[in-house]
């Protein structure tokens, strides 16, 4: 790597840190902002709030990295411009492909430290923010474990082996202590569903009830379970992409086909995690034909303006993209990699009129 190269390379990655920082910082300011609203229900204060927003951080800085890296390049390759470095760079023989080279080589610094929080970091630490903030809203202890969800209301332990996306419970196992803090009952259900104010609805109910003489056993249809634990409480233990890895991804959306379940929703998720590299690239190559094409006077602020702009113009059209993707079950390979490959794609055409 020739002393250009580094030096383009290490000015983009310090103006894309510095711009990931600021806008992970804003970020979560705004959801500060949103989160104060909850402190005060259960035992949620601001120190879980500041838990929740040091354990969501790694999902953040995962999703900003590509709008991170447009306005950091911008501004990068701006000053450059601005200081008339790039003119000087290019009389000296280097040409507009060999800055792009080292813009790309930067981006690829970013693709491995974006691959290392995304895949590593971020699953586990966004599992742990959501079981933080549902807990303490709650006032529940709440665990989940390779036997599935544990958690405790009152004298009462409830293991939950299966929940769906609608908020249904299956396999569930509810464990009632005395006053001497000595089993009392135990009540086994295949399902439990929701019936608002008259609690759960619990069907194939096999109960036991324990003293120090006997076991009483006896099975039953259905019966209420009185509780305070709502379907909602539940959401952060369905599966959701964010928590999990892209190995991890792929063994669930393998397990859904093989059991003939809709995998759709994951699919889309899978393939927009595979296409994240492109996309980080693609945002790169934008920033090139914008500094070096527009007109000297334009100042750096302007050209950031321009990059803010197009990176929110991208992150609309690749939602927009992949909700029409869930909406009409389109391939989800295609959806995913459309709006990378349209911006690659335009990027090189602007380049190119460059050259």
């Amino acid at each position: 790597m020739d002393v250009l190269t580094k030096y383009i390379v290490k000015a983009v990655l310090q103006s894309t840190g510095v711009t990931l920082v600021l806008l992970l910082a804003l970020f979560n300011l705004f959801t500060f902002s949103d989160e104060l609203d909850d402190i005060g229900k259960g035992s949620y204060g601001l120190v879980e709030v500041f838990y929740y927003l040091a354990y969501t951080s790694p999902t953040t800085l995962y999703h900003l990295m590509p709008a991170s890296g447009l306005v950091g390049s911008l501004f990068a390759l701006g000053a450059m411009a601005n200081h008339q470095e790039i003119t000087a760079m290019r009389a000296a023989g280097l040409s507009i492909f060999r800055i792009i080279r080292s813009i790309l080589v930067a981006g690829l610094i970013m693709v491995m430290v974006a691959a290392l929080v995304g895949e590593v970091v971020a699953p586990k630490a966004e599992q742990k923010a959501q079981m933080i903030r549902a807990s303490s809203q709650k006032d529940q202890i709440l665990f989940r474990t390779r036997y599935g969800l544990w958690l405790r209301e009152g004298r009462q332990f409830i293991n939950i082996r299966n929940i769906d996306d609608n908020g249904g419970l299956f396999d569930v196992s509810i464990y009632e202590l005395d006053d001497t803090q000595r089993l009392k009952e135990v009540i086994h259900a295949d399902t439990a569903i929701f019936q608002g104010q008259r609690g759960w609805l619990l069907q194939q109910v096999n109960r036991s009830e324990i003293s120090t003489r006997q076991i009483k056993a006896n099975n039953t249809p259905q019966q209420y379970w009185l509780s305070s634990i709502e379907p909602d409480f539940f959401k952060i233990a369905v599966v959701n992409p964010n928590n999990l890895s892209l190995y991890d991804l792929a063994m669930y959306v393998e397990f859904l086909k093989d059991n003939h379940q809709k995998s759709h929703r994951y699919e889309m998720a899978l393939w927009g995690r595979i296409a994240n590299p492109l996309v980080i690239f693609a945002m790169l190559l934008v920033s090139t034909p914008f500094v070096i094409g527009l007109k000297r006077g334009m100042g750096v602020g302007a050209k950031i303006l321009i990059g803010a702009v197009i990176g929110l113009g991208f992150n609309i059209f690749d939602m927009t993209v992949s909700q029409i993707g869930l909406i009409y079950h389109l391939n989800p390979a295609i959806m995913a990699f459309i709006p990378s490959v349209l911006m690659s794609v335009l990027a090189f055409s602007a380049i190119r009129r460059l050259g």
